[in-house]
């Protein structure tokens, strides 16, 4: 779009917000001609498949294998450091999260323990690309970490609108159950999509020294900061401690606040004897660890705004 390129996004937010306060059919229909013409300017294959919103937040929550981009546009980059977790090593991790990608067609969710920038809403609402790069961490895994006292599961998020929904039914993010003050209340997590294998590579250096904040002041990375959103400032030092060691792309709300944390079944401990079963027996695990024939719908109490 050019030099129209800001102020047509900006419209076209405004365009789906009028959409949901129920101004008709031929809004919605606008609307998706120009999101159209966006997807064709732009690098990042687009969200749109039927004329009307719903259909559209659908297929975000769902990405179709086929949204996907020929390079790792790195103008934005969520980094994160990755380590052993929640009672499993990392490897284990990486196989579990395979399995997940393998039954979710690409998309996966990456448990984290920071909220996002504050931009990372505006971001997911226009589509614009964000790589996610995994890094492993240079210190070792904290012990609470490799044997925590109680391991819950999370079974619902906060959307981009601030709607409680539930969370995929092949999703499966754990985390420790206690936190330094007290139970922990929520956690957060990476909606990630990759028409590849996870695996662990090696070889490819990621330099946040090139990177600042992304939103703020533009800080560079902090030494505590374990994930967060980037933007790309220069070429970098050309010589990094890091590798780019598992790489995806963010999709639908990108970076997520959980809620509703449940103990993990004793069927959790079976975990890494599934690391190599079939989708359907991935989803039956899935369902039993969270305790899904107890989800209910949630309660007004429980809306809230994406952070």
């Amino acid at each position: 779009m050019g030099q129209y390129g800001n102020k047509s996004r900006f419209v076209l937010h405004s365009l789906s917000c009028r959409c949901k306060q129920g101004l008709g059919e031929q809004v919605s229909v606008i609307c998706v001609f120009e999101l159209r013409l966006w997807r064709r300017a732009d690098s990042f294959a687009g969200l749109i498949g039927k004329k009307s919103m719903d259909s559209i937040e659908a297929r975000w929550e769902m990405p179709s294998p086929r949204k996907t981009v020929s390079r790792m546009g790195e103008d934005y980059v969520c980094w994160s450091r990755m380590q052993a977790e929640a009672g499993q090593a990392l490897d284990a991790i990486v196989r579990r999260k395979e399995l997940e990608r393998r039954a979710g067609r690409g998309m996966f969710c990456w448990g984290v323990g920071n909220a996002p920038a504050v931009i990372t809403g505006a971001l997911a609402r226009l589509g614009e690309p964000v790589a996610a790069v995994f890094s492993i961490m240079k210190s070792r895994p904290k012990a609470v970490d490799v044997n925590p006292g109680r391991i819950v599961a999370w079974r619902r998020y906060f959307d981009v609108d601030g709607t409680v929904r539930p969370m995929p039914r092949h999703v499966l993010v754990t985390s420790r159950a206690e936190s330094a003050s007290g139970p922990k209340s929520r956690h957060f997590a990476l909606m990630c999509w990759s028409d590849k294998p996870l695996l662990i590579q090696h070889g490819e250096q990621f330099d946040p020294a090139a990177y600042r904040n992304a939103g703020g002041t533009g800080a560079p990375v902090g030494a505590s900061q374990v994930t967060a959103l980037l933007k790309r400032a220069s070429q970098g030092e050309g010589v990094s401690a890091y590798e780019a060691n598992l790489k995806a792309w963010l999709v639908a709300a990108y970076w997520v606040r959980l809620t509703d944390p449940i103990d993990c079944s004793p069927e959790f401990s079976r975990i890494d004897d599934l690391t190599n079963g079939s989708v359907d027996e991935w989803l039956q695990f899935v369902d039993r660890a969270r305790h899904e024939s107890e989800l209910a719908e949630p309660s007004n109490a429980q809306q809230g705004c994406l952070l």
